[in-house]
């Protein structure tokens, strides 16, 4: 695999305690064909959700086909009327597809349904692979170029794929499974990343400070695949993606929650911390509030190994894990961040009122805040405390399966600050307009094909 040599700091090691819940990681198999997922079909403002009401920087989840039934993210056909759907970028969902027609239209092409003059799409390459993605790739008419913003892809493939680096070697009889789920949770977390207006910048586009996944298998007698991040490179263990490993592994390291979307949305916050906040203006109050990150990252991992959290912990972070090492609670606490807003725009999405519940803890206030006088803080503190509510609903859910808690968590005052800060940095990504689909940078003349791992190895930087 490539070294990148730049300034970032490594900064991610496997995680070891309490995760927090990876929501709306419940989703079936994607099959090309067979499906399910769209969005609104106009461009008119989507429906009031939690996220508009309460300033959480999402997109509804809630997504109809051209015939009005319901749909959902994984879906590449409506099973209704057979419409085919695709994730289209720009629409920021999955949408219903027409044949594209009209002059200058290529074979196998789409339009979106219901605006047969608009752009042209194609299926991802991996649309019948394995991976089975839904995404669509921008495609020109006969005689058009297409736009700046598209040569960070990888030929044929869509940004979510794209940002594959490594994927697991498909001639291992049960790879192939592994691979579907693991390219599911992240074009899930791909799709929240480019709604929130995060920059998302592949490795063609960017060599420096792109993004890329690499997706590892152990090997006999080789060393333990660790997951981690290290200079953009996201490396995730593919056993990881076995229900159950990782439910083996979770329980080994008494976490309350260990899911591959978790696992991502932790490992991205590693990368969007070396991009937004270590070179910027907000490192001295990311050290105010999170502690110093330049203390020994190894020693802070020996000490957490060896004797466990702080008896506190529970006071002060989100998850013992956070307890580690400033670096760790960030990328937790980032993690926490996205679960939240995912999960309670998809409730509100879908009409779930969580006004009506017996709250089991009292609500934040003002005086929680990191910044209480920010002007955003009042529209902050009510999705905060729109969420405790939302949470009791959701346990109530789980206990009426006889299921555990769906969110066995009591998020501490000492959090909201920092969730707060987290708040503060993603929202100011946002210029008010739907995010370009890539930032075109030292753009690769010849961009390859996601890899197979043919010697799956440790990834670099990791502990």
């Amino acid at each position: 695999m490539n070294q990148v040599d730049n300034s970032m700091n490594a900064s991610s090691g496997e995680q070891a305690d309490a995760q927090p819940a990876a929501p709306g990681d419940a989703e079936g198999a994607i099959t090309p064909a067979v499906g399910q997922a769209a969005p609104a079909l106009a461009a008119e403002p989507a429906a009031s959700t939690l996220a508009t009401e309460l300033a959480a920087p999402t997109v509804s989840r809630a997504y109809r086909c051209q015939c009005e039934r319901p749909i959902f993210l994984r879906n590449s056909e409506c099973l209704a009327c057979h419409t085919p759907l695709g994730y289209v970028i720009e629409r920021l969902g999955v949408m219903p597809l027409a044949p594209a027609a009209g002059e200058g239209a290529q074979p196998d092409t789409f339009t979106v349904f219901g605006d047969p003059h608009g752009k042209t799409y194609r299926r991802c390459a991996n649309f019948l692979t394995p991976a089975g993605c839904n995404w669509m790739v921008p495609a020109a008419r006969e005689g058009e170029e297409l736009p700046p913003d598209t040569h960070g892809l990888a030929p044929g493939y869509c940004l979510a794929c794209s940002v594959t680096r490594t994927i697991p070697d498909l001639s291992v009889e049960g790879n192939g499974e592994l691979w579907r789920k693991l390219e599911t949770a992240k074009r899930r977390l791909i799709s929240q990343l480019l709604a929130l207006g995060l920059p998302v910048v592949s490795r063609h586009a960017d060599a420096v400070h792109g993004l890329a996944f690499d997706f590892l298998s152990n090997t006999p007698g080789g060393p333990h695949v660790m997951t981690g991040h290290q200079d953009g490179v996201i490396t995730l263990n593919a056993e990881e993606a076995e229900d159950a490993v990782r439910e083996r592994i979770r329980a080994e390291m008494r976490e309350p929650y260990r899911t591959l979307l978790g696992h991502f949305r932790h490992e991205v916050g590693h990368y969007y911390w070396d991009l937004l906040v270590q070179p910027t203006q907000w490192i001295d109050d990311f050290r105010a509030l999170f502690g110093d990150e330049r203390a020994d990252y190894a020693a802070a991992l020996q000490t957490h190994y060896e004797q466990g959290p702080p008896p506190d912990w529970a006071d002060r972070f989100v998850s013992s894990y956070a307890s580690t090492h400033p670096w760790e609670d960030w990328a937790e606490t980032w993690a926490h961040y996205l679960h939240m807003a995912d999960t309670a725009d998809t409730a509100m999405s879908f009409g779930v009122d969580a006004t009506n519940v017996e709250l089991t803890s009292d609500l934040f206030t003002p005086a929680d805040l990191w910044q209480p006088d920010d002007p955003d803080a009042g529209k902050f503190l009510d999705f905060i405390n729109g969420w405790v509510l939302l949470t009791n609903v959701l346990n109530e859910l789980s206990r009426s399966m006889g299921q555990p808690d769906y969110y066995p968590f009591v998020l501490p005052r000492a959090a909201v600050g920092k969730l707060q800060f987290i708040h503060r940095v993603v929202t100011q990504q946002r210029p008010g307009d739907a995010p370009s689909m890539v930032v075109a940078a030292d753009v690769a003349e010849s961009a390859p094909e996601p890899a197979q791992a043919e010697a799956p190895q440790q990834a670099p930087g990791q502990s």
